[in-house]
């Protein structure tokens, strides 16, 4: 099989065409470089955003403090929504499901929060159901605000996002090594908001959806905080990720860790299931990491589902691994929601097989600190030309320019999605920059590249190697054997792998500059990363 690596392209209308029906480009040079009358400008803001990072220079902020994105567009604009979390913690206080504009997906606007404060529904519905368990209320629960998802249904807007309860079950207490009393903490909750103008940024609350459900009845003990993870609940309500299918049909998409990633069909009119009386009536599970039923810490989160009409698959993209360092995205596809989900070895990732092909892992290109902690996603489609695009947050190595908490740093990053002939999704190496295109000639590839051949490796970054193409149609160094260029198709062929190559932006250059561009999979579904060196 055929798997093509891809790259960015035109600024102006985000217009991208597949690798072998490129459109000839008009208004510009055939220059191998770009057209140094072009009005493209490149993005100046810093990766390390800690200087502007306090709430009172949010002005400034672009993708700064951007983490678990959810992004939908309303003719107009590209909305982001996201987790509270951020650098210095300077969301705190100032609401919650913070949000921000853009008319390109390179120059973002923050426009404020989507939630004022925590809805009254949560406290009353967590201690009603402590009653009912024969437990203290909690005065005053410690909330987590995680991972919206924004979705147009209709002529509005739904909302889902999940607020957890970080208090001990049995005290009530917060979550702290002090406190612990042998106890889980207690459930999350998936709730929903409804806009018809994402613009004025006004939500109306609905009331909860679901939440974290047991099977346990009331054990809820755990013997060791630090390495007991045996979860109490067995669908854990947070990560929700929506979608309507060609059929009509509602589904939400949530869960975690615990026991894994769970659907669950929704009413139409009300974004709701018709009823919570069961186990069974939380979803049918339909992605796990291990087929262990005992093992409810699958290290796997953050579910996003999408349907691509032209392959007729549905896909599904999972974060795996802890958020800090060694996140990486995943994806599995399936022609319905409930499964199989099937990745492209043909392992059943419904039954806990390991998903394949990675679309991001942490990673480094030369003359920058490289990126780490890159998943949980946003996948979204430009509906005027059908494009699709990734979004998530990507966090910077520790100790990054002497900061001892840069880790904590979270930059959005926006990257352009193509699709293999066999269709699978791969994303490009560099963060979309809305670099225009110029013509690529085979005279251009010759040269030096650095490219990341990715392979899974727990809290490392993959580096660059040096991958040479020289003029008499030889590869040396990261890959081998004869190349060539299809300039029609914008296609590189090397040995095996067949590349689209295009411009993008080089962000670890100073100062940024466009360059050349490669991304896509191997055969067993491993990405391949590069661009030229200029």
């Amino acid at each position: 099989m055929k798997h093509f690596l891809t790259v960015s392209i035109s600024v102006a209308a985000l217009a991208f065409t597949g690798c072998g029906d490129d459109p000839e480009p008009k208004g510009i040079t055939t220059k191998p470089k770009l057209d140094t009358d072009s009005d493209f400008t490149a993005p100046t803001y810093a990766d390390d955003y800690s200087a502007i990072a306090a709430w009172d220079r949010r002005s400034e902020w672009n993708l700064a403090n951007v983490h678990d994105p959810s992004v939908v567009y309303d003719g107009e604009y590209y909305y982001m929504y996201g987790t509270d979390a951020s650098y210095g913690n300077s969301h705190a206080g100032h609401g919650h499901f913070h949000a921000r504009r853009s008319k390109d997906l390179v120059n973002w606007s923050y426009i404020g929060a989507a939630m004022p404060e925590t809805p009254a529904w949560v406290k009353d519905s967590l201690n009603n159901m402590r009653q009912r368990e024969g437990l203290d209320p909690i005065e005053s629960p410690m909330y987590g605000h995680w991972a919206p998802v924004v979705r147009k249904v209709g002529n509005k807007y739904r909302m889902y996002y999940s607020i957890i309860i970080d208090n001990y079950i049995k005290s009530g207490k917060p979550n702290t090594a002090a406190n612990f009393d042998n106890s889980w903490t207690e459930r999350a909750f998936i709730g929903l908001m409804e806009t018809t103008s994402l613009k004025d940024n006004q939500w109306t609350d609905k009331g909860m959806v679901v939440c974290s459900v047991s099977d346990r009845g009331n054990d809820w003990s755990r013997t060791n905080r630090d390495t007991d993870w045996n979860g109490y609940f067995k669908w854990n309500a947070i990560d929700p990720s929506f979608i309507v299918t060609p059929e009509g049909e509602h589904w939400l998409i949530y869960g975690s860790w615990h026991s894994g990633i769970v659907a669950l069909q929704v009413d139409a009119e009300t974004g709701k299931p018709s009823k919570l009386e069961s186990l069974e009536d939380y979803g049918v599970r339909i992605a796990r990491r291990q087929n262990n039923d005992a093992n409810r810490w699958q290290a796997l989160e953050g579910p996003e589902v999408i349907y691509n009409e032209k392959t007729g698959y549905y896909y599904m993209f999972l974060a795996y691994d802890e958020l800090s360092v060694a996140y990486n995205t995943r994806v599995c596809r399936s022609t319905s929601i409930t499964g199989p989900w099937v990745g492209i070895d043909g392992r059943n990732i419904t039954e806990g097989g390991e998903a394949w092909p990675m679309v991001t892992h942490p990673y480094k290109f030369n003359l920058h600190s490289g990126w780490v902690g890159i998943s949980h996603c946003a996948v979204f489609q430009n509906e005027s030309n059908g494009e699709w695009f990734y979004a998530s947050q990507a966090r910077l190595p520790e100790n990054t320019n002497g900061n001892a908490f840069s880790n904590a740093i979270m930059m959005g990053h926006v990257r352009h999605i193509r699709w293999t002939d066999d269709g699978w999704p791969v994303v490009m190496p560099e963060r979309y920059a809305g670099v225009p295109q110029t013509e690529i000639k085979q005279s251009d590839l010759a040269g030096t590249w650095e490219n990341i051949s990715m392979n899974y490796q727990f809290r490392e970054q993959q580096t660059a190697s040096s991958l040479t193409l020289s003029t008499d149609g030889k590869a040396t160094g990261a890959h081998t054997g004869n190349w060539s260029y299809d300039a029609t198709n914008k296609v590189l062929n090397i040995g095996e792998l067949n590349l689209c190559v295009e411009w993008g932006l080089d962000w670890e250059a100073s100062p940024r500059t466009p360059t050349l561009v490669y991304s896509g999979l191997t055969s067993d579904g491993r990405p391949v990363w590069g661009k030229k060196k200029l």
